[in-house]
């Protein structure tokens, strides 16, 4: 089994994979996946403790893990997760994006070293999974909207502040505003009747007008034809009023890792 880590600025995603299970599981299959809020602090033997309870539920344990990828861009965090690979599951980790393990695709882009490393796993994955030209939007801490070509190289993107950052920094500074759900409004119009109402709407369909536009504007600027995949765990929320989406896929980050690891294992 190959356990996938992908450690975002909000969470921590730990995934259970079976590398290779066959056609149509490009980069094998999830058997279980398990989040936990990202912190640097926590030590190897935090992650040791609550990884193993977890795997016994699921009917495994640390011996049937034979290696270890990380995707990561909390810099602080990876130190730990690579002594919880050496310490637990006697392995080195894998981190995507340093050898042995590069990317295997072009970074078109000013800054490649600059590139997040979920990013670049979501563009594998997305572009193995769909052929043609797409568009990857990841709805995490911060909502990034990415650029793949038909040949599969990452051609660069947007980064825009994620829905709760934009709800945290509208309660921080507005001192009678309510903290609120984010949610898909019951009722389809954008004229709001009450304070919370309007500020759902603000947000929510602020958000879908953001999604809209900025996709508009992208396919206009590729100049062919785009699919558009939505991945990240508030994608699901957006579905219902924006009909842009052309599949959406919550494990793209996950499936990539097992790529990169598939990919590792064949090389050598």
């Amino acid at each position: 089994m190959l356990l996938a880590i992908d450690a975002g600025n909000t969470n921590i995603v730990f995934a259970l994979v079976e590398p290779g299970s066959g056609p149509g599981q490009a980069g094998g299959e999830i058997r279980a996946r398990w989040r936990i809020a990202t912190d640097p602090r926590r030590t190897a033997d935090e992650y040791a403790v609550w990884l193993h309870q977890l795997l016994q539920l699921e009917g495994y344990d640390r011996s049937d893990i034979e290696a270890v990828i990380v995707a990561t861009v909390v810099p602080r965090a990876l130190h730990n997760l690579e002594v919880l690979a050496s310490k637990y599951f006697g392995v080195d980790a894998l981190i995507a994006g340093r050898p042995p393990v590069d990317w295997g695709i072009v970074l078109d882009v000013d800054e490649p070293q600059n590139v997040g490393a979920d990013r670049a796993v979501n563009v594998i994955a997305a572009h193995t999974r769909h052929p043609g030209d797409l568009i990857v939007i990841d709805f995490g801490t911060a909502t990034t909207f990415d650029v793949v070509d038909y040949l599969g190289a990452y051609k660069g993107g947007i980064i825009a502040p994620g829905i709760n950052l934009s709800l945290d920094a509208l309660v921080a500074a507005a001192a009678k505003l309510p903290r609120i759900a984010i949610e898909a409004p019951e009722k389809p119009s954008v004229v709001g009747r009450t304070t919370t109402d309007q500020m759902l709407i603000g947000i929510y369909f602020g958000y879908v007008s953001m999604i809209e536009g900025l996709v508009a504007r992208m396919k206009a600027e590729v100049g062919r034809p785009a699919k558009v995949i939505a991945t990240g765990g508030l994608a699901p929320l957006f579905e219902r009023h924006v009909k842009l989406f052309d599949s959406i896929e919550p494990d793209l980050t996950i499936q990539g890792l097992g790529l990169m690891y598939d990919r590792y294992k064949a090389a050598k």
